[in-house]
């Protein structure tokens, strides 16, 4: 099993389904309005990926959270999944997201800007990952895997520009605090219900270093995307789309986003299969909101 078949990094705002205009879950359009102030949604995903890598070890995950909107223009929310202890949550097998914020538009162009903070409960890290960043060799992680951020998103007619800046170690690696994930999205209304969406996001690791096995270094860095569509059935939203990305997730090279089938607390690797969290997919959706 490779390195990181023993680590997480792996992530978190949620790629709920590609494209999918209900995949808010922490990050609000900042174009977007709500009718209610208090809305719900619910959904079904053939797979979980969050910044395109998979949060789920490839299978479905049930999702769904709430929204409270005020008039003023501030809004807060929780959205939750089902993950895999794999993905970098040993014991853990659930996301809980908490966030709130503020947005406005004024014509065509919107700002939003927030806080966004990811929870596992039940996840727990006893001196985890000890060397895997090893720019930090004698560091490691403790308790439940958590991340905090803080992000700002601006808006123009079909296009979304966002970052998000850790405030917390990333995902509980250790030294990696003021890691960045720069998002560029667009969508684009074709009638009769469909919506065509485009997105490519950048992560910036902050102060990470890893060997492969082949003597190879990363640092930890990617590039994600995914295109796909979405059909609006009365009201359900059936979305089908491909996610790709750059990570080193390679298990025969022992890459960093080689993640196992489940993890110890140490953050070793505890499962029988291991698969590259990083590598190109199709993902089926269906939700709707409330």
């Amino acid at each position: 099993m490779s390195l990181q078949a023993r680590t997480r990094i792996a992530t978190a705002a949620a790629l709920f389904i590609a494209t999918c205009p209900l995949a808010a879950h922490a990050e609000p359009d900042a174009a977007t309005s709500t009718a209610a102030p208090l809305t719900a949604n619910i959904g079904l995903v053939s797979s979980y990926r969050f910044r395109g890598l998979d949060q789920t070890f490839g299978r479905p995950a049930v999702q769904g959270g709430f929204d409270y909107a005020h008039p003023s223009g501030f809004y807060a929310g929780n959205w939750n999944s089902n993950v895999s202890s794999g993905a970098g949550y040993p014991e853990g097998s659930l996301e809980m997201d908490f966030y709130g914020g503020y947005k406005t538009t004024l014509g065509d162009f919107g700002v939003d800007v927030g806080g966004l903070y990811y929870y596992y409960p039940g996840s727990r890290l006893d001196h985890a990952f000890a060397g895997v960043n090893q720019r930090h060799p004698s560091s490691t992680a403790n308790g439940n895997v958590d991340n905090g951020e803080v992000y700002v998103a601006g808006s123009w007619q079909f296009l979304t520009l966002k970052y998000s800046h850790t405030l917390t170690d990333y995902f509980a690696m250790p030294g990696t605090r003021g890691t960045g994930y720069l998002d560029l999205s667009a969508s684009h209304d074709l009638g009769g219900g469909y919506t065509l969406g485009a997105h490519v996001g950048r992560l910036f690791m902050r102060g990470f270093a890893y060997t492969n096995t082949d003597g190879s270094h990363y640092d930890g860095g990617y590039t994600d995307w995914r295109l796909g569509i979405t059909k609006d059935l009365a009201g359900w939203i059936v979305g089908a789309a491909y996610v790709g990305t750059t990570a080193e997730g390679r298990c025969g090279n022992g890459e960093f986003y080689c993640f196992s089938s489940s993890l110890a607390s140490d953050g070793s690797a505890s499962g029988s299969r291991s698969r590259d969290a990083g590598r190109g997919i199709g993902v089926l959706s269906v939700t709707r909101s409330f």
